[in-house]
């Protein structure tokens, strides 16, 4: 552990205060699934019910289209539970998939702008849509969907993503 002197400077101060950020977790919300899938979840249950009347035609095609349907649903919700959106001090990252995992990573000082958007559905179940733009080669867009609109997580990752800036040194230079 290094010491400071009375007069640490200013680096020193910066890599002290490097972990004064607490890890935020987001998870989409479960309201998000039904917004996505809608066309689907209307589908379904009129599949099944045409497919379980008698002297109807095409009735078996109905049910056998309806339970794989059915069944995509199911998973589609579950991996939209397990998603998870962490907000950390010097990364965000981004961790989904159900069967096989994965997390794709951000460092904060390469995200270069922000973008919300909601759509009707998302307006009135109060709900957004943020967008990130980095300069990761990897992960140069991430979209972080079924957000609560009352929640500001886009000034929540630019402070962040300034303060990380401002602790490695970088800026940005423009062309007017």
């Amino acid at each position: 552990m290094k010491k400071y002197s009375q007069n640490p400077t200013s680096t020193d101060k910066v890599m002290q205060n490097s972990n004064i950020y607490k890890e935020i977790t987001l998870r989409p919300q479960t309201v998000q699934f039904f917004i996505d899938e809608l066309p689907l979840l209307l589908l379904c249950p009129i599949g099944l019910v045409y497919g379980g009347m008698e002297n109807v035609p095409l009735a078996p095609v109905a049910t056998l289209f309806a339970i794989p349907l059915s069944l995509m649903l199911v998973y589609r919700l579950i991996y939209l539970k397990r998603i998870r959106y962490r907000i950390g001090s010097e990364q965000l990252t981004a961790e989904h998939g159900v069967f096989q995992r994965s997390i794709g990573y951000i460092e904060l000082y390469r995200v270069v702008d922000f973008h919300e958007h909601q759509t009707l559905l998302q307006q009135i179940f109060g709900l957004k849509t943020v967008t990130i733009l980095s300069m990761d080669r990897t992960t140069p867009k991430l979209d972080l969907t079924g957000l609560p609109k009352r929640t500001d997580i886009v000034e929540l990752i630019r402070e962040r993503v300034e303060f990380n800036k401002q602790r490695k040194e970088i800026y940005e230079i423009t062309n007017h």
